[in-house]
């Protein structure tokens, strides 16, 4: 694919490094050490979101605040889901302060 197009990169090792984070928490997690060790740490599910806002430039507390905001108000319907992925995310909000 690289050979055919030269925007693609020969390897994935940038978002290897980026999304080793979340393999670490999770791996990390199954020796918290106590149960109540493990109701402390923070739960792997909210790690996912950083490296997708890291790549994609987004605050990822602005993005997980408007995003529960939006979920919980029931401005986002459950067929519209799509519209709060980091990179959608990020083009609504530039366009609404445009």
């Amino acid at each position: 694919m690289f050979l055919e197009d030269g925007r693609v990169e020969i390897d994935n090792n940038s978002i290897e490094r980026r999304h080793m984070v979340v393999a670490t928490v999770r791996r990390n997690s199954l020796f918290a050490g106590s149960d109540a060790g493990a109701r402390s740490r923070v739960p792997g599910h909210l790690h996912l979101p950083l490296p997708d806002c890291r790549l994609n430039d987004v605050d990822p507390v602005a993005r997980l605040t408007d995003v529960l905001e939006r979920m919980a108000s029931g401005a986002v319907k459950a067929n519209q889901l799509d519209r709060l992925l980091p990179w959608t995310w990020k083009a609504e909000r530039t366009a609404r302060a445009a």
